[in-house]
């Protein structure tokens, strides 16, 4: 409103609220100085214009209204400025949390700087601290050594020492010995001269004597024989009784010897095993007298699980689970066995798998195989016969499992089967012609293929085995660590260290590397473990060693692999020339 009072651009207008920003870091003017009279002079006209346009402004008719816009502007000025006002506390407000943020920024830089020199403090002191173990280990080794090497030159002056005390005293005993013998030489001479001639006397008497002692008992015994010949001859009756005596003798002794036969027969098929089982878990008095310690093992032998130490792909765990169910209610309900063929590559856990569902099921088990029948010839078919007369005799049941069973169960139209091969293989076939409830067979190749027809005609069931994949690999490779490395060196009568490394990591490592392998050369891959522990001077078995056997076995598996695929090439180049001729 300074232009209703006359004061025009004089009167100070309000602060631009755009410079706010600056109003602290300016500095106040200095006041106008005193010589310059005008600033404070009173312009007196200047009060009376505005006195006169006030009252021409009560005289119009538009005063109220331009009373009212005049307060209206200012209302609207007073709005703006505590706008600007608001406007700059809010960017106060946010240069504070931006202020906050940087600093919240700056302290978790400080804290993760501060955390990872604690972990690397923490590594060197780990480092510094392994360092000294190790320290302490060299020197306590250094010290055995040095120990045992003066011990051993101790025990080695003491065996000199022992040594030559005993050479001497051999020396000496053997001159004493040799001086005995010379003068008890000198004595027995002298003796035999000067009794040389009583003692030709002696013996002239002694074989006087012996020679009349056997012409006396020659007389003798021909006067004995001459007269009981004579009585016999004479009298009938006597000599039909001696004829008597010597048939019912005759008769003894036939009878004795048949009687021992078929004894013996028993004997072998209730007692004993036949000559064709390698290995079984069936009781017998035989084995007993044999082996005590290994037939009580095996009595005291609780049942398992039939899948228990046999990692297998999950879906034929699931398949063999199945088995071992319907194997264990088929033993409680007296049903009758199913056959089974277990074909595969060599090494997959076939034989495993049969010890484990027997065990599962209650039932002894006997292991035969395929390359034993050939060579009885003709004994085979009577020892086929035994083993099947030795299965039906079994009280809980017999898992019959016939490994490698193609050498002997092949196509009868085959050349390279012999007649007495044959004759053996229809007397297989005659006995398992019929399902059983006393004996169940399981049958094991790598090979099925060759099998007669007569042979697939009796399988029930046919399961593959296959080679294992990366995570069964793993899994067996951390069953035979376990096994042969770490059980091992928790024994304190074992002397066997490990390594401190990260086993389960390295066990997979391995599984990738070991692409094709069986579960038999992963077992052997862990007796390889041990065994070059055993080897070390000091018993440690490093990571290192541990790689080495592995590449070792995968060098071995590619050569069997080359040399398999050569036989099979010169095998189908004979089957061609034999098809030709």
């Amino acid at each position: 409103m300074s232009w209703i009072f006359g004061m025009g651009g004089n009167t100070p207008e309000s602060p631009n609220l755009e410079n706010l920003d600056n109003v602290s870091d300016k500095k106040p003017s200095p006041p106008p100085s005193s010589s310059s009279g005008e600033a404070y002079k009173f312009d007196s006209s200047a009060l009376e214009r505005a006195a006169k346009a006030a009252k021409e402004l009560e005289k119009s008719k538009h005063a109220k209204e331009a009373l009212d816009l005049a307060k209206l502007q200012e209302t609207t000025k007073q709005i703006e400025y505590q706008t600007k006002i608001k406007e700059y506390e809010i960017h106060l407000e946010q240069v504070r949390v931006e202020q906050k943020r940087v600093d919240a920024e700056e302290r978790k830089k400080l804290l993760a700087e501060e955390t990872k020199q604690h972990q690397l403090r923490s590594q060197y002191q780990d480092q510094l601290a392994r360092k000294r173990y190790e320290d302490q280990l060299q020197q306590q080794r250094a010290s055995n050594e040095e120990n045992l090497r003066r011990q051993e030159e101790s025990v080695a002056k003491q065996e000199s020492m022992k040594k030559a005390t005993i050479e001497h005293e051999i020396e000496m005993k053997s001159k004493l010995d040799a001086k005995k013998s010379e003068a008890k030489a000198l004595a027995r001479a002298k003796a035999e001269r000067e009794n040389h001639d009583l003692t030709m006397e002696q013996l002239k008497l002694k074989a006087s004597e012996h020679r009349q002692t056997v012409l006396e008992s020659i007389k003798t015994a021909g006067s004995i024989f001459g007269s009981g010949a004579n009585a016999l001859l004479s009298d009938w009756d006597k000599t039909l009784m001696a004829a008597g005596g010597l048939s019912l003798l005759a008769l003894g002794i036939y009878s004795a010897k048949g009687f021992t036969g078929v004894t013996a027969k028993y004997v072998e098929s209730r007692l004993g095993k036949p000559s064709l089982v390698r290995e079984t878990s069936r009781f017998s008095l035989l084995e007993l007298v044999r082996h005590p310690i290994l037939t009580f093992k095996e009595l005291r032998n609780k049942k398992s699980s039939a899948l228990k130490d046999v990692i297998l792909p999950p879906k034929l765990e699931s398949r063999l689970g199945d088995v071992a169910i319907a194997t264990l209610n088929t033993k409680k309900n007296r049903g009758m066995y199913r056959n089974i063929l277990m074909y595969g590559p060599p090494g997959t856990g076939k034989t495993l798998f049969a010890k484990k569902l027997a065990m599962h099921s209650g039932m002894d088990y006997a292991i035969l195989t395929g390359g034993d029948v050939a060579p009885l010839g003709k004994d085979g078919v009577t020892e086929m016969h035994k083993v099947f007369d030795w299965a039906t005799n079994s009280r809980k049941g017999l898992l019959l499992f016939v490994d490698e069973a193609d050498a002997f169960l092949r196509k009868r139209s085959s050349e390279l089967i012999s007649e007495n091969l044959r004759a053996t293989l229809n007397a297989f076939l005659y006995r398992t012609g019929d399902q059983s409830n006393k004996f169940m067979l399981v049958l094991a190749s790598n090979t099925p293929e060759q099998f007669d027809w007569a042979v697939n005609d009796r399988l029930d069931e046919m399961v593959e085995f296959g080679l294992p994949g990366k995570e069964e690999r793993e899994r067996l490779m951390m069953l035979y660590f376990d096994k042969y490395v770490l059980t091992p060196a928790s024994q304190s009568k074992v002397k066997l260290n490990i390594e401190k490394f990260d086993y389960s990591a390295l066990c997979k490592q391995m599984a990738e590397m070991t692409a094709g392998m069986s579960g038999r050369e992963i077992a052997k891959l862990g007796v390889a473990w041990q065994a070059a522990g055993y080897t070390s001077e000091d018993g440690l078995l490093t990571k290192a060693m541990v790689i080495s056997r592995c590449e070792d076995a995968i060098k071995q598996h590619k050569q069997k692999m080359e040399w398999m695929s050569e036989k099979e090439k010169n095998d189908s180049r004979y089957t061609r020339q034999n098809s030709i001729h």
